[in-house]
């Protein structure tokens, strides 16, 4: 089994990292917990919810991880059985405020006291504090990856750019989709007295709600900029398309009289100074004339 349990006084701590049947059982022994709601801790599909009973409540809550090898931020599910002197938490172990959190009160007197010693209410919110707080260095790398788009924007290299602007917008959406149901959750926690939570953490949930609903403007503000990032660089490519197709076209119609004359004086008939020694020299000539004379006509007009 991997579950272990901390006490300080009347409350108890209980972590499961990487839940197992056997661990869920354990709980089946010790707790009165719904037994779908103990499925569903097996579970890594779940949605964020809130579940309330008469002594306990059951909450699932999603925070982003970062991975590195994809280069987008994933959810990491956690599920929470709070009751009047205890707290259950149960997660894959990959968020590593939680595991720090809990290695800390496992191991230090003074951690327990702090963040145990005023109820189970207290020690939900210290853990949602620390993952509140866990989500603002990943918002600074995001910021920090569009101010590198910024400055790569009018680079040569704008196939990069592309890439990069694709893979923020990729990680924002993802990070959308993690942060803003929790937002309801922790609202509901703030705003619904329950007897085994005290009244007073009321505040406390309040501020987490502000951390999240911070994260969220940001993510707001990012996608704005993505997005006008996005819209540059479209514009950028355009712009170098249509160089590209300009200075083809010049060359096309250029190349469109000469291969008209030589077309003409490639046929098997008689033509004008077709017997001539230098009739060479003289449709050579002609050609670089008309050719001169467009570049000229094209150069006065601004296209080349």
């Amino acid at each position: 089994m991997a579950v272990e349990v901390i006490t300080y006084g009347r409350l108890t701590w209980v972590n499961i990292v990487q839940p197992s049947p056997e661990d869920m059982q354990y709980l089946r022994a010790h707790y009165s917990f719904h037994p779908l709601e103990l499925e569903d801790c097996l579970s890594q599909i779940e949605r964020p919810k809130i579940d309330e009973h008469e002594d306990y409540l059951f909450i699932v809550m999603h925070f982003p991880v970062f991975d590195r090898q994809a280069q987008i931020s994933r959810p990491s599910e956690v599920n929470f059985f709070i009751g009047a002197n205890y707290l259950v938490t149960i997660h894959a172990g990959v968020l590593k405020p939680l595991v720090l959190l809990f290695n800390s009160c496992k191991e230090e007197e003074t951690a327990r006291q702090r963040h145990m010693g005023k109820g189970a209410g207290r020690l939900l919110y210290n853990v949602l504090d620390r993952m509140v707080d866990y989500c603002f260095p990943m918002l600074n790398k995001v910021g920090q990856h569009i101010r590198d788009i910024e400055e790569d924007m009018f680079t040569t290299d704008m196939r990069r750019v592309v890439q990069n602007i694709s893979l923020v917008r990729r990680d924002l959406i993802s990070l959308r989709r993690v942060i803003k149901p929790q937002i309801a959750i922790v609202t509901n926690l703030e705003r619904k007295d329950r007897p085994f939570i005290q009244e007073e953490l009321d505040v406390y949930f309040g501020d987490i709600v502000d951390g999240f609903s911070r994260a969220w403007d940001i993510l707001e503000d990012y996608e704005e900029v993505i997005e006008g990032l996005s819209s540059t660089s479209d514009s950028l490519i355009s712009y170098r398309i249509n160089e590209v197709i300009r200075i083809l076209t010049v060359i096309s119609v250029i190349m469109l009289p000469l291969t008209l004359v030589s077309g003409i004086y490639g046929m098997n008939i008689a033509l004008p100074l077709a017997q001539h020694p230098l009739s060479f020299v003289f449709v050579l000539g002609v050609m670089i004339l008309v050719a001169g004379g467009m570049l000229t006509f094209f150069r006065h007009r601004g296209w080349v």
